[in-house]
């Protein structure tokens, strides 16, 4: 079979080498999965670059979520076992983690339904408790996390802020549902979140980039309002001022949903059957804007690291008829 290995770190573009290699032997509790789609994520990047949370042997293939396809032809939706990641026609998974892939979506769609949806999920029920009713901004608002969250907010009966960067950005966050689109390169963010907030803020903040935007998100959080701290895709990890957050009275709420898997995979599954629902009653749809071919995918990663993409990438391989899978 085809695979991309990481054999060393770096940016994605240099260190990922597609090759030929033997399909991987399952561990005890795991499954065979042939790939059918694999959303590309800036984890994947972290990876390549050995900057994520977990740090797996060299060489590994990377890809962290895909919609495969089981021995008995079921499609389901996996975070594949590392170092068999998902960018390779077979990847590896824990059986018991094995998430059913909705058949209203297609595989790219299916695949693109996880990481960023249960992140969203999670950052805004489990850790904000966001309410119909409330303000949400989110930031990269166009992007594959960001775009998941603003849907997710909007299904949750919220009124909408995103902050994107650029014209063609903002038209895909308005496309997506925001009420309100804030282009940072051409505004001021805090000014025109306190305009379109009448001053008074917004009661969840998520932010995925960290740096400028995190102290963005300080000065525009509301009156007990919340900050969900999901990642630091500017490369920045910003230092929080405490007794800012103290005398202003907000939260400064973290989450790895990276964990929720391991320490309480029932309210994974519950989310799932959640975002399920969501997708069957036509309010959630991932927005894929480009579907590349396995041969493609270093350059995929390289794209999402450089933050250069609306929506999600995923990698779609081919079959030996040369059929899309």
């Amino acid at each position: 079979m085809q695979a991309w290995h990481v054999h060393e770190s770096g940016e994605p573009s240099e260190v990922m080498r597609l090759s030929e290699t033997e399909p991987p032997t399952p561990g005890e509790g795991q499954v065979l999965l042939r790939v059918r789609a694999a959303g590309v994520n800036f984890p994947d990047a972290l990876l390549c670059r050995g900057q994520y949370q977990v740090r797996p042997p060299l060489p590994f293939t990377p890809g962290v979520e895909i919609c495969g396809e089981t021995a008995d032809g079921r499609r389901v939706i996996a975070n594949p076992a590392m170092p068999y990641g998902g960018f390779a026609e077979y990847a590896v998974a824990d059986a018991a983690a094995l998430l059913p892939a909705p058949d209203a979506l297609d595989d790219a769609e299916a695949a693109a339904l996880h990481i960023g949806y249960q992140t969203g999920w999670f950052g805004l029920h489990r850790r904000a408790r966001l309410q119909a009713g409330e303000t949400l901004l989110v930031h990269a608002a166009a992007g594959g996390v960001g775009s998941a969250a603003v849907q997710l907010g909007k299904a949750a009966g919220a009124t909408v802020i995103g902050v994107v960067g650029g014209a063609g950005k903002a038209a895909v966050a308005r496309e997506l549902g925001c009420d309100t689109v804030v282009d940072r390169h051409a505004e001021d963010v805090v000014a025109a979140v306190k305009q379109a907030t009448g001053g008074r803020g917004a009661d969840v903040v998520y932010d995925p980039v960290g740096g400028d935007a995190y102290t963005q998100s300080a000065k525009t959080v509301a009156f007990e309002g919340r900050i969900v701290v999901v990642g630091f895709a500017s490369g920045t990890v910003p230092s929080p001022a405490l007794h800012h957050a103290l005398v202003k009275n907000y939260s400064i709420l973290g989450l790895h949903w990276g964990l929720y898997p391991a320490r309480d995979p029932e309210l994974v599954r519950y989310c799932h059957a959640r975002l399920v629902e969501l997708v069957v009653r036509g309010v959630v749809r991932p927005l894929v804007s480009a579907r590349v071919p396995l041969g493609e995918a270093a350059a995929a990663v390289q794209r999402v690291a450089d933050g250069v993409t609306t929506g999600r990438t995923v990698v779609v391989p081919t079959r030996k008829n040369g059929a899309v899978a």
